[in-house]
């Protein structure tokens, strides 16, 4: 029997908070949920665990509405916010400051999202052309943008050896670096991005039935576009610049969703937004927890995911 909505979004804002208190409470040295134990716990709480488990949070969230709109736009359930390639510039912007010797937190938070804003830019004017913005041609510019700045990564690793490991780590993704100052960079663009999807749920539902349809209620499709990709440009742009390159939530978390939610994108893309909330924290919580050292989240996610992935491929062309 399917949930009804108020039941899902009781389920998942228990979910969130059970992440929070986890998060905050659980960590590498140990089970502490007592801020007054000593003033060295306090400082790990408040200074470390709390800004990590937000800010994975806020990325996790704003990762998966992404997903969650991009599918429904190209009406298709393999689509993830990395495909515009988000990724691939960020990972350039990041290298760059990082092979240089400016790698402050500041410097690569903005070097990689300007670099992930001005890829997203360079894909979009690619991919359109004088009718509008055919879904292929954006995908296949996205592609091949993808490939060419993974190669430019490539190269600048390959020339400077120097701090080669922090691009490395950078590029696996985590929140190891996590502080007060990246949970306030993000939380405006990730959080307004997201309300504007939201709002916008009804209008995806339309394209989702056919741009035929959604244009017969009204909508003009093609602007309607440009703000969609626009509103998760900068979504993605920001959760990657912050936390490096972690794949398959916009992925995983929308696709779960919907087996529980259904197409209703009114209903599927805050579930989604509150599932990746709650999704990112734990998967952290095994990266910090699982080993003496620390797991990147994006190789936990990778593992996770690529079968998921597999899954859904076969899925689909059992479907079709």
């Amino acid at each position: 029997m399917r949930l009804t909505s108020f039941q899902l979004f009781t389920i998942l804002l228990v979910a969130d908070a059970i992440a929070l208190i986890a998060g905050i409470g659980i960590g590498s040295s140990g089970v502490n949920f007592n801020f007054l134990e000593s003033p060295l716990s306090e400082k790990i709480i408040l200074d470390y665990r709390l800004p990590r488990t937000l800010l994975s949070m806020i990325v996790g969230a704003g990762l998966a509405a992404a997903g969650c709109s991009l599918q429904a736009l190209f009406r298709n359930p393999l689509a993830d916010p990395y495909i515009l390639g988000v990724s691939s510039g960020a990972s350039v912007g990041a290298a760059f400051v990082i092979l240089f010797g400016i790698a402050s937190t500041i410097n690569i938070m903005l070097s990689a999202f300007f670099f992930a804003i001005v890829t997203c830019w360079v894909v979009y004017r690619i991919g359109k052309t004088e009718t509008g913005i055919p879904v292929y041609t954006l995908l296949l510019a996205g592609v091949a943008m993808a490939a060419f700045l993974s190669g430019v990564t490539s190269l600048l690793i390959y020339i400077s050896a120097l701090d080669i490991y922090k691009v490395v780590f950078w590029i696996m993704g985590g929140f190891w670096t996590a502080n007060w100052l990246k949970v306030q960079a993000v939380s405006i663009p990730i959080l307004a991005s997201s309300l504007y999807l939201i709002l916008s749920s009804w209008n995806l539902n339309a394209i989702l039935i056919g741009e035929e349809h959604a244009m017969s209620v009204g909508i003009d499709v093609e602007a309607f576009k440009k703000r969609v990709i626009a509103a998760t440009a900068l979504l993605t742009s920001a959760a990657v610049s912050v936390s490096g390159v972690i794949g398959f939530v916009g992925l995983i978390t929308p696709h779960s969703m919907r087996l529980i939610a259904g197409e209703n994108n009114r209903i599927l893309l805050p579930a989604s937004l509150l599932a990746g909330a709650a999704f990112m924290p734990f998967v952290d919580l095994i990266s910090r927890t699982a080993t003496t050292g620390e797991i990147p989240v994006g190789i936990i996610t990778a593992m996770l995911g690529a079968p998921f992935f597999l899954y859904l491929l076969r899925r689909s062309k059992v479907a079709a």
